[in-house]
């Protein structure tokens, strides 16, 4: 187990565990708790960035997400969910998901999103904070 988790990608990991009420009468995970799981990576990462303690004046904002369905989850699993910050543009930085099984060692999904930093004022995009780029960098290894 140890190999298996030394291997996952991505700098931003955290552990969730699959809950009896995320399945649906399929009797696995709905595909709607997937981007919740997606959303928990994406929310520790700016954590790890430090721009959830600034007042929402300039703050991201989810512009497009997308799942992968690999292999099925079911109660009961743990899951490790990753993120990571793939590219930086002007106004807006893409990121990916991974979310591993961890009863079966294996893949389960594999995602991304496209996050604009916004100005929840003035209603319109504007370029990526400084400290945001330098939290990604410093975050990534870069």
């Amino acid at each position: 187990m140890s190999d298996f988790l030394a291997e996952l990608p991505h700098p931003v990991k955290i552990r969730l565990s699959v809950q009896w009420g995320d399945m649906d009468a399929f009797q696995h995970v709905n595909n709607a708790v997937y981007f919740r799981y997606f959303e928990s990576a994406r929310i520790a990462y700016f954590k790890e960035m430090g721009i959830l303690e600034e007042p929402v004046t300039i703050g991201p904002i989810l512009a497009k997400t997308h799942c992968t369905f690999v292999a099925p989850l079911r109660f009961p699993d743990e899951v490790i969910c990753t993120a990571s910050v793939v590219e930086v543009m002007r106004d807006r930085f893409r990121m990916d998901y991974h979310i591993y099984s961890l009863e079966r060692e294996q893949i389960a999904a594999k995602g991304g999103g496209l996050v604009v930093s916004y100005d929840y004022r003035g209603n319109a995009k504007v370029n990526l904070p400084a400290h945001w780029t330098e939290g990604i960098s410093r975050i990534e290894g870069r």
